[in-house]
Order: C-alpha cells, then sequence, then structure tokens
C-alpha cells in the first residue's frame, strides 16, 4: 500500500514539473516576442496560496507602452494573456485613473515594474529578495 502512495506522489511530482516546464516555455516565448518590439518592463507579486501576477510592458525608446501582458493564477495552467487599457500611454506616466478595472496583484506588479524600471533606468540593480528556501539554508558568504 505505501509502495503504491510514494508512485502516486512520485507521478505527481513529475506531472507538475512537466506542467511547470510548459508554462516557462509558454513565458519565455511571449517575453521574447515581446523583445522583439522594444525594451520589455517586467514586475512581479508573487502570492503564497493567492494567485501570483507577471506583469510585462512592451515599451519604445520614449517609454510609451506598446504592448502589456499579464500571466496571473495559482497553478501552472496560467498563461500570459494581453493587459488591456495600458497601450498608448506612458510608462513613467501612469496614475490612479489607469489603474481602475485592475484587481489588487495586478496593481503590485505593475507597481513592482514601475519600481523595477526606476532603479535599472538610473544604472541600479535590483536586490533579490530572499525565499523561504534561503530561509531554511543559509548561504555561506
Amino acid at each position: 500500500m505505501i509502495v503504491y502512495l510514494i508512485i502516486l506522489i512520485g507521478a505527481a511530482w513529475l506531472v507538475q514539473s512537466i506542467l511547470g516546464f510548459v508554462q516557462i516555455r509558454h513565458f519565455n516565448k511571449k517575453y521574447a516576442e515581446m523583445r522583439a518590439l522594444g525594451r520589455v518592463a517586467i514586475g512581479k507579486r508573487t502570492g503564497m496560496f493567492r494567485a501570483g501576477t507577471v506583469v510585462m510592458f512592451c515599451i519604445d525608446k520614449r517609454n510609451k507602452i506598446l504592448k502589456a501582458a499579464k500571466m496571473q493564477g495559482v497553478t501552472v495552467f496560467s498563461r500570459v494573456r494581453e493587459l488591456k487599457g495600458f497601450e498608448g500611454k506612458y510608462l513613467l506616466k501612469i496614475s490612479e485613473e489607469d489603474f481602475k478595472g485592475v484587481d489588487k496583484l495586478t496593481r503590485l506588479a505593475i507597481t513592482d515594474a514601475l519600481r523595477s524600471y526606476d532603479i535599472i533606468s538610473k544604472g541600479g540593480e535590483l536586490q533579490v529578495k530572499k525565499g523561504w528556501i534561503d530561509y531554511l539554508i543559509p548561504s555561506k558568504k
């Protein structure tokens, strides 16, 4: 009986890994499509038990948004979809008015994209946030 349970857990892990790989390939494909059009500003808001959100803004040399997309969800079935209402606006001039009709997690991801873009455009470097594994296994530096 325990052998079947171990096999079931192993099979579930394998399926989840394969689906996660497919999801990452889809994201990378959409990112490459946007990157071919111009620079891309990315923001994310991760959720432990809630939906995580990643937003991408393709911008031209004047920071005008050419295309906006987001990926939001809890499972590996989440896909990159168009984020409407931001095309033609200037990235650094997004206002509260532009956030109408956008959920809280997407709003936080957009704010992260703006912050990240601001840091990078000034020549700074983004700080990598520690994950739960970093707290369990501290790195030796």
